[in-house]
């Protein structure tokens, strides 16, 4: 007998997953009902229609990878600090990676959803370059090393989605951003 309540976070949580695995063909609610042991009515008493998931889906990404990874990062005491703790948060093996490429693809056809995309692109270089200009990098320069340091980082995680990381990857990241980001 299924259990009659799962919360929404269970719903988003496992959509989040779902998605990561499968793009959009992933998001199927008695499929979904069925792994999480609950009716499918479980998914209407928290999202009215399957749109309204995804912008949920959509809003715990930025949630967990941009503004949890800032928080994190901000806790640290010095901007030396605050920059490694970026690189130590952003360039590990993320289960979920494929999330973005699949939202990226699912936007096509969305323009809502392609402008969140833009604005959490534009606000990871943004805070990425703030930390730059603390580090002691003019203004001019500091946006071209976070736009080389963003888009590394999407390049890196291509490279790797499929692949086991090194013991000593972070020492390799580090060697490679030093290349054009001393600290």
């Amino acid at each position: 007998m299924p259990k009659i309540i799962a919360k929404k976070e269970d719903w988003i949580s496992l959509g989040y997953t779902l998605f990561s695995e499968h793009g959009i063909s992933g998001i199927v609610v008695e499929k979904m009902a069925t792994i999480l042991k609950v009716n499918k009515s479980s998914f209407y008493w928290h999202f009215t229609t399957k749109k309204g998931f995804i912008d949920e889906m959509i809003h715990y990404w930025v949630r967990i990878g941009t503004n949890e990874i800032i928080d994190h990062t901000n806790k640290e005491i010095s901007v030396g600090q605050q920059f490694k703790t970026l690189v130590k948060l952003s360039f590990k093996k993320d289960p979920h990676i494929d999330f973005i490429f699949f939202l990226k693809r699912y936007a096509l056809n969305d323009k809502g959803i392609q402008k969140i995309i833009d604005d959490i692109d534009r606000e990871r270089i943004k805070y990425t370059e703030g930390l730059l200009v603390d580090m002691g990098y003019s203004k001019v320069e500091s946006k071209t090393k976070a736009i080389l340091f963003y888009k590394y980082l999407i390049g890196y995680h291509e490279m790797i989605r499929y692949k086991e990381q090194s013991g000593n990857y972070h020492s390799q990241v580090k060697k490679e951003l030093n290349q054009f980001i001393e600290y």
